[in-house]
């Protein structure tokens, strides 16, 4: 394909996607009046020409439910409905948002070549295509669970990595994550913010992100592009994560920006995305190119972006195979997350693994899942009656609120860090002979045995 030139690049990505977005006229099937409903907009991906009364009679709900869940939920429209909103266990897949953060490990040996590499433009390759990689995950249309305070996720047996997250805020909901192997280190902090418009919802990523190469102490930061998820009630529903993604070699200056196309008319554009490796003082080196949901691919260019003769377009990452026809759309990596093969010795009794809404989901029981669920977010309701009447305050075990305060595009962020104590309980519980085999599926969740330090 050809490329963009280095001082037009974002007028050309904009000229590209102009027509394509999935805001377009074209695109929408308006369904002013479907059920007496007004404001409501179907949008199909593909751009079929389904009349628009048929398209959105299609998807997960039953018309009795979805009717009587659309008019519940209108009264949210222009609201973040992050942690407001009880949803029904239907629309939920047997995973926590903890779990989630951790499938960004997926392909973490692009972060391991990252380390290994001399060239910093290169490193941003590596680094860039790591962090697109995870989006073939994220395109599920299942929400997972919310995590309860306190609760936590562990992985490990995978690349080496030890991986932590937890989370550390109800009001509003906040994670943090920490991972590290030989090559990196991987520090999150994640508080999301959602915008309910009727029939699609505006996700975003206030957060943090900051990779740390260990090799030259070479640190990356990452702006994701926000989210957006079509048709939640109405037709199919499809998610889309039209916009820039940013990651930024905060020791050089040096920089990848790279557009993520919006879908439009007949699919056109959907997963593709382009952009530039630049050097602190912005001029390209090298051009990438790809699917979010299939590969990507790199090229060295000239000072105008356009490839350098006697270089060719190499491939950097391509997505892994995955299931055919399952259920929650997940891949290998994602049962794995799921499993206890991925677990370290001694599981957290706090981990996501243990809950009991996601394991009875897991196993297809809908009605003993959301029971479970609806029990959790009571005790967690509880919990926090009791410990504001004791005067507590709740502390991550895990992590500690810094002093510090990060803008983003989408607002300002409370920094959590990770705080090593972790690492000292990991080591600890690995190096003990004392320590039975336990089946990790016979540990009771419990969340709520770290809520307050100054007691344990």
């Amino acid at each position: 394909m050809g490329s963009p030139k280095k001082d037009q690049s974002k007028g050309f990505f904009a000229s590209m996607s102009s027509g394509l977005s999935i805001f377009g006229n074209a695109m929408h099937r308006s369904v002013n009046g479907f059920l007496g409903y007004e404001g409501v907009e179907v949008i199909n991906p593909e751009g079929g020409k389904e009349d628009a009364e048929e398209e959105a009679q299609r998807g997960r709900w039953k018309p009795e439910d979805r009717v009587s869940y659309w008019k519940m939920m209108q009264t949210y429209i222009g609201s973040d409905i992050t942690s407001m909103v009880t949803l029904p266990v239907l629309i939920f897949e047997p995973m926590t948002m903890l779990q989630k953060m951790a499938e960004l490990m997926e392909y973490s040996y692009l972060l391991d070549r990252a380390d290994e590499c001399e060239d910093p433009f290169m490193r941003l390759v590596y680094a860039s295509s790591w962090a697109i990689s995870v989006y073939y995950a994220y395109q599920r249309t299942w929400k997972p669970f919310n995590p309860i305070l306190g609760e936590t996720y562990e992985l490990s047996n995978h690349g080496g990595i030890t991986f932590v997250a937890e989370q550390v805020s109800h009001h509003p909901p906040m994670s943090a994550g920490h991972a590290e192997n030989e090559h990196f280190t991987y520090d999150v902090t994640s508080k999301l913010k959602t915008k309910f418009l009727g029939n699609s919802l505006d996700v975003y990523p206030v957060g943090r992100t900051r990779v740390t190469l260990k090799r030259d102490g070479v640190v990356l930061d990452l702006v994701p592009p926000p989210t957006k998820v079509n048709n939640l009630i109405f037709g199919r529903t499809w998610v889309d994560s039209p916009g820039e993604m940013i990651m930024t070699n905060l020791t050089t200056g040096d920089k990848a920006v790279l557009y993520f196309q919006p879908c439009g008319w007949f699919g056109a554009g959907r997963y593709e995305v382009d952009g530039y490796v630049y050097n602190a003082a912005e001029e390209p080196k090298v051009l990438m190119t790809g699917k979010w949901n299939e590969s990507m691919s790199y090229q060295p260019c000239d000072m105008e972006g356009e490839p350098l003769t006697g270089t060719e377009l190499k491939e950097v990452w391509h997505l892994a195979d995955v299931p055919e026809d399952d259920k929650f759309q997940y891949t290998y990596f994602a049962h794995k997350i799921n499993s206890f093969d991925t677990a370290p010795r001694k599981l957290l009794a706090s981990d996501s693994r243990l809950r009991p809404d996601r394991y009875a989901l897991e196993r297809g029981d809908l009605s003993k899942a959301g029971a479970e669920k609806s029990s959790l977010e009571e005790r967690q309701r509880a919990e926090k009656r009791s410990r504001e009447a004791k005067g507590h305050q709740f502390a991550p075990r895990w992590f500690d609120l810094t002093d510090e305060v990060t803008s983003t595009p989408w607002g300002d962020l409370e920094v959590y860090q990770y705080n090593g104590k972790y690492t000292e309980n990991r080591s600890a519980v690995d190096s003990s002979e004392s320590v039975d085999e336990v089946d990790g599926r016979s540990v009771e969740f419990n969340p709520w045995q770290y809520g307050n330090l100054s007691t344990a």
